[in-house]
């Protein structure tokens, strides 16, 4: 385990936004025990830092401590039926896992291929695209209770697992330390229900393909929106989709589709989905468009720009800071409200700084 001073370690260099200030004191925990012993230590904030794929840290930066979660290592467990038990450390490159996976023969992780970030955050943020989600995947992690300070296994449906968010989300009560996932051996993916994946791979939603083909197909439309991390595409230097797509309830959705098609026209339709009992989801994308921010907005010389690849990811042009970003976000999701009265919902963790 490793200490560094205040000035050593600006945060923007731990973040794939690549803004914020430094933290007065950083710790990189490279094992499930060190990082236990880093949180129970600290006294004066803290503040667990993964992949930092995720994170909008303030320009002042973090007053407290930094731990930086870098345990690594993995197993496979047999469960029977063709089924295993992956086991990862929290610490793991998310995409590097996914990787190993396929190259294994095993199947359930391939259509979250690209994703940045760490393991140990894929929980908190039920981590999902491409039609699958970690909820569905997920049968347990270890975390450090931070009430107790005693270390706990929580079983998936203990963890309040929504929509891109979980009980552990925007709050201090626990830190994971490994998270485990069952797949299916065989090579086989799991069945494709992304619409725009299924006409990519050429096969009926539902169908399920080789898990390599899964992940190549996933890799290449990741790409093209800018969402696989390229330190030479300034459209990557993001935290992927800045908002959620928003969800309504079935009761509200008919008033909130009126007034979207009071502004575009009735002939126009209005993308929804979904969302689970009761509710659906509308296109944040599709809004932001519309709403009049197109890709690149404002412009070429500015700090901060939608993506020209993606509407939905906020582009760090190369000199940005972090109210750069939050003013750009703001404007959107006031333009966005101003429009069609629907509000918009950021997706990353904001640290010291607020829309």
């Amino acid at each position: 385990m490793t200490s560094l001073p205040l000035a050593a370690v600006p945060l923007s260099g731990y973040t794939t936004l690549r803004v914020g200030g430094p933290a007065t004191r950083f710790v990189s925990a490279e094992s499930s025990e060190d990082v236990v012993e880093a949180v129970r230590a600290a006294k004066d904030g803290l503040l667990v830092l993964g992949g930092g794929s995720n994170l909008v840290i303030a320009d002042e930066g973090y007053e407290g401590t930094v731990v930086r979660v870098a345990n690594l290592g993995s197993k496979i467990d047999s469960l029977g039926d063709g089924r295993v038990a992956l086991t990862v450390e929290a610490g793991e490159d998310w995409d590097a896992v996914v990787r190993q996976t396929v190259e294994a023969g095993l199947g359930g992780l391939e259509c979250l291929s690209g994703i940045p970030g760490s393991v140990g955050a894929t929980p908190v943020q039920n981590v999902g695209a491409y039609g699958v989600e970690i909820a569905q995947l997920l049968i347990s992690v270890d975390l450090l209770d931070r009430a107790s300070g005693e270390v706990r296994t929580l079983a998936a449906d203990e963890l309040a697992l929504g929509y891109r968010t979980s009980m552990l989300k925007n709050t201090d009560r626990a830190v994971v330390l490994r998270v485990r996932f069952e797949l299916a051996d065989g090579g086989q993916s799991a069945p494709i229900r992304y619409t725009e994946l299924a006409r990519v791979l050429g096969v009926r939603q539902g169908r399920q393909v080789p898990a390599s083909d899964a992940r190549a197909a996933v890799l290449e439309l990741r790409r093209g929106k800018g969402m696989v991390l390229d330190p030479d595409d300034h459209d990557t230097w993001s935290v992927g989709s800045f908002f959620t797509n928003p969800v309504v309830t079935d009761v509200e959705l008919p008033e909130v589709l009126s007034r979207i098609e009071s502004v575009v026209g009735a002939d126009t339709p209005v993308p929804s989905y979904p969302a689970g009992v009761g509710t659906a989801k509308l296109s944040a994308a599709w809004l932001i468009e519309r709403a009049g921010f197109a890709k690149g907005y404002p412009g070429p010389d500015a700090p901060v720009t939608l993506s020209g690849k993606h509407t939905l990811a906020l582009s760090n042009r190369g000199g940005a800071t972090t109210e750069d970003v939050l003013a750009l976000a703001r404007e959107v999701r006031d333009g966005v409200v101003a429009k069609f009265g629907v509000t918009l919902v950021p997706e990353p963790v904001l640290v010291g700084c607020a829309l």
